[in-house]
């Protein structure tokens, strides 16, 4: 992955979008590890988009159990939090200027996903939003849909925070990131898992190093 380059004083929109993946890249992916996951997640989430029009129902299951909880889990247990020599960075200045969910606004997210279903169990028919469930494959449903729910949510107030706190062009810009990431990452990080299986646990990076 190349970095990008940018001319003028403010970016294209497709400008921005290289320098948010450039900075997510370098940043938040140099445990080979966490990139294999994200592989792994990758395409868990374009199965996921496969599965939309045909069975919905699985499509959220892919995305949340396999894609999501295989993403995080990399982020969280295998990414280096130490001082970063590559960015010549710490670990706090890189969560403060995360432009979507940092590590703290993902534990919040995940807990609600987590904690979510509950509301189904306390309230079957969610205040008359849906149709009690009278199966376990019905409580399935009526959970896949809460968290497309919690999940579309999630992208929709960041993107409308960035557009109002930022600028509308990198809150746009941020969502089509975080929608087209699955193509993104299957690219970029398919050798990852051949790079672990040789003992290499964090990415040389030399594409960040090299770079002027």
């Amino acid at each position: 992955m190349q970095k990008p380059i940018v001319k003028g004083a403010r970016p294209t929109f497709f400008e921005e979008l290289a320098l948010q993946r450039w900075d997510d890249h370098r940043y938040y992916h140099q445990s080979r590890i966490n990139q294999s996951l994200h592989f792994f997640s990758a395409l868990c989430f374009i199965t996921a988009y496969v599965f939309v029009p045909i069975n919905p129902v699985v499509s959220v299951l892919l995305g949340w159990i396999l894609a999501m909880v295989s993403r995080q889990a990399g982020h969280f247990f295998f990414e280096p939090k130490s001082y970063d020599h590559v960015n010549q960075a710490t670990h706090e200045h890189k969560e403060a200027i995360k432009v979507g969910y940092n590590l703290h606004r993902k534990v919040w997210l995940m807990s609600i996903w987590v904690l979510s279903p509950l509301l189904l169990v306390w309230d079957p028919a969610l205040m008359g939003l849906m149709t009690p469930h009278e199966s376990a494959y019905d409580f399935l449903h009526n959970t896949s849909v809460l968290w497309l729910v919690v999940g579309a949510g999630a992208v929709a107030l960041r993107t409308l925070y960035l557009c109002i706190f930022w600028n509308v062009q990198s809150g746009l810009v941020w969502c089509t990131k975080i929608l087209t990431d699955p193509f993104h990452d299957a690219k970029i990080y398919s050798g990852a898992p051949l790079a672990l299986l040789r003992g290499e646990l964090i990415d040389p990076m030399h594409d960040v190093v090299g770079s002027p």
